[in-house]
């Protein structure tokens, strides 16, 4: 399994609305049908340059359906973000390649 992730830096004048949008943008990614899930957390670290910062980690079903969603729809969905907060915020994108994940067992 593949996590897309999307790390955002927001600056703290439009915090709010952003935080409203991406509630509604995550929705449309899913949509997609090309990813199982997507979680949205807060990176509880400080930034130098200021702002608020999140991650959200999509699961992808597989790296075919991950190169499906960069060829058919991460334009258009990128682009309606950077529209509208393009100078006040920055993103990057990694891939993560899940090697094992491990659950507590309290039996």
């Amino acid at each position: 399994m593949i996590i897309y992730n999307v790390t955002v830096n927001i600056d703290e004048t439009i915090h709010n609305e952003w935080l409203t949008w991406i509630k509604e943008h995550i929705p449309q990614v899913l949509a997609t049908g090309k990813f199982e899930k997507a979680t949205l957390s807060r990176v509880l670290v400080e930034e130098d340059m200021g702002g608020v910062t999140y991650s959200i980690q999509y699961r992808s079903y597989s790296r075919e359906a991950l190169e499906a969603y960069y060829k058919e729809d991460a334009d258009k969905l990128r682009n309606d973000g950077m529209k509208k907060f393009a100078d006040k915020m920055l993103a990057f994108r990694t891939e993560l390649q899940i090697v094992d994940e491990y659950t507590v067992n309290f039996k």
